[in-house]
């Protein structure tokens, strides 16, 4: 009877996953498999809610997989061992996982592919279970990966996609013990983000349906908080990209929204094809970053005396997320003003992101700081606030010492007299910083 594996990691649903449909399609039996590995246990990938995120993602799996007559197997452990344990138990021939193009995943795929050819079984990988266009389908002539976002999303365009996989009808279980899936109990934070693809279909679906047709309009507006919120289930593959991209078309107000999938993709091929550019400049670094402590941990709690930065940082503190506008300005204002490293910034983002992959996080972070594929613009974070949160809503709603400030006062309170400051507790700008951001041009 034959048995095969299907390897869950950062694609976790039954709807539109290739790799669990190949799984199941050629064997009688399939056991679906998720390895604990310890790394995502080490503090930097454990604050916040992530764990709580996964762990939820997780449960809703499991409850998927009853549902189509299986069950999710956990174990904990080295993924590579647990894999070739449970293949050895059942006798799997083939052990089917979805490539990713971090260099940890890389790595992890070889090591798999090696210990199972020595078992006398094979690894089947599936390029675009993360992705509309995986790593590679497109290049440019003499180079493995596109540099340039444009030249890139031609090419994206005119690529033919796969058809969106329907969930299986059945999944046999042989006998094997289910394991235990992790606690539900972490931290919830106050983004409204239950894990899981349940509570993601349900968000795309209200998306797709009622916000898309506003997004290229309102994505920037802070107030408006008009962004589709679905990257942690992106992240962890709780939602296709490509049953997204299919579903909303690429015409009409909907293309705004697909070109940031398209952005998603472009990042992804660039790191397959550079792993090193997860913690290594990508273009070298035309200055030198600053070592100052005191200002990154003002950066990192929200207590820069800027508004509008303070609000971003205690947003993803709160919520473990952040929409792309108050990234950039957050991103910005560590590298190009205060002059700190943008690794500082994007390890800080890892910590506490529910969406912060290799790829997405590390390369945005390029982007902005000016090592990566473009050498990157400085955004006045006052001229940002001035243009998207004119009224001040958006640092209210985060800064609550600033609530009494009305209107657009709310961006510069050391402009105010001390009678009418009405910001108890409220830092002043770090040393130097009103003067500088003044002078300079957005």
């Amino acid at each position: 009877m034959v048995t095969t594996l299907a390897v869950f990691t950062r694609d976790l649903r039954v709807h539109d996953n290739p790799m669990l449909a190949a799984a199941v399609a050629e064997a009688e039996h399939t056991v679906p498999l998720f390895v604990l590995d310890p790394a995502m246990a080490r503090p930097a990938f454990a604050a916040g809610g992530r764990q709580r995120f996964l762990a939820e993602s997780l449960a809703d799996l499991d409850r998927s997989v009853r549902g189509l007559g299986g069950r999710l197997v956990v174990r904990a452990g080295h993924p590579v061992e647990q894999v070739c344990r449970i293949a050895d138990e059942v006798n799997a021939g083939t052990v089917h996982l979805a490539a990713d193009c971090s260099g940890y995943a890389q790595r992890r795929e070889e090591a798999l592919n090696s210990a199972l050819a020595e078992r006398g079984r094979t690894l089947r990988c599936h390029d675009e279970a993360h992705a509309v266009v995986g790593p590679g389908r497109v290049t440019p002539a003499g180079r493995d990966h596109y540099a340039v976002f444009g030249a890139y999303h031609r090419r994206w365009e005119a690529a033919g996609w796969r058809r969106v996989v329907p969930p299986p009808h059945r999944i046999r279980l042989p006998a094997v013990d289910p394991g235990k899936l992790p606690p539900t109990d972490g931290p919830a934070g106050d983004g409204g983000f239950p894990g899981g693809e349940t509570a993601g279909r349900a968000r795309a679906e209200n998306w797709l349906s009622q916000s898309i047709d506003d997004y290229d309009v309102r994505r920037d507006q802070l107030p408006a908080d008009a962004t589709s919120r679905l990257s942690p289930y992106l992240h962890l593959g709780c939602l296709s990209a490509l049953e997204l991209a299919t579903r909303a078309g690429t015409s009409g107000p909907a293309r705004a929204f697909v070109r940031q999938l398209a952005w998603r993709d472009f990042f992804h091929q660039l790191l397959a094809a550079r792993p090193d550019a997860a913690h290594e400049d990508y273009r070298a670094a035309r200055r030198t970053w600053r070592d100052d402590p005191m200002a990154l941990d003002a950066w990192r709690s929200g207590h820069t005396g800027i508004p509008i930065v303070d609000a971003g940082m205690r947003q993803l503190l709160a919520e473990g997320w952040l929409p792309n506008r108050a990234r950039m300005i957050t991103a910005s204002f560590l590298t190009k003003t205060l002059g700190l490293d943008w690794r500082t910034g994007a390890a800080h983002y890892t910590e506490h992101l529910l969406d912060a992959d290799a790829a997405n996080n590390s390369l945005n972070w390029q982007w902005v700081a000016g090592t990566g594929t473009r050498p990157g613009r400085v955004l006045n974070p006052l001229r940002q606030a001035e243009r998207f949160d004119p009224n001040g809503v958006y640092v209210r709603r985060h800064v609550p010492e600033l609530a009494g400030l009305a209107g657009r006062a709310v961006h510069r309170p050391w402009r105010l007299t001390d009678g009418d400051r009405a910001a108890p507790g409220y830092p002043q700008p770090l040393p130097g910083l009103a003067e500088r951001l003044g002078a300079e041009r957005l």
